[in-house]
């Protein structure tokens, strides 16, 4: 079984399900066409992900997984900078967003097994100084929507409705359900 992903979250959550994986990132370019949703967008990332590892290692499974925030209908990827990040955590201050999880899974045979999860998660209503220091940590960086729930980023989080390890990158109770008859 193989990992498409770089991120140590995802990796820590599969070992939750299996420690019987190894690790390969996908290093395609996500490119998205306009207008498309939240939950074909990730599901579409992840498609193009597992497939660029399943080219090369067919007689694997492959997972692949990618994670966007979406609020109003707009997607929120990785901040480009520390301005775009504090962006991002003002418009969802005070406020409820969607964090949508795809998840694709082709197995050896070269079927597929795509899905999107979504949860929930609502702000509290954010000083400016709590948005400039979560940002001076750096934390937010590379994470989509500009925040981790698992980091100080749990500081933001009023509620969830949902998923929590969603949230986190990979919908672990969906995806066990959906590997149970591979591990």
């Amino acid at each position: 079984m193989i990992l498409a992903s770089q991120s140590p979250r995802r990796r820590e959550l599969l070992s939750l399900i299996t420690d019987d994986f190894r690790v390969i990132p996908a290093k395609g370019e996500e490119i998205l066409p306009e207008g498309i949703s939240p939950e074909d967008a990730v599901i579409l990332l992840s498609r193009q992900k597992a497939a660029e590892i399943y080219r090369e290692y067919k007689n694997e499974t492959i997972i692949a997984s990618d994670t966007v925030v979406a609020i109003d209908g707009r997607i929120l990827g990785k901040p480009t900078d520390e301005k775009d990040a504090a962006d991002m955590l003002y418009a969802l201050s005070g406020r409820k967003h969607s964090v949508f999880t795809g998840v694709c899974i082709i197995s050896p045979d070269g079927s597929e097994n795509c899905f999107a999860e979504e949860t929930e998660v609502e702000f509290w209503q954010l000083t400016q100084q709590e948005i400039e220091d979560y940002v001076a940590s750096g934390e937010p960086m590379d994470k989509a929507g500009a925040y981790g729930i698992q980091g100080r980023g749990a500081l933001l989080v009023k509620r969830i409705n949902g998923d929590y390890y969603n949230v986190m990158g990979l919908p672990v109770g969906s995806l066990y359900r959906a590997l149970s008859d591979t591990i």
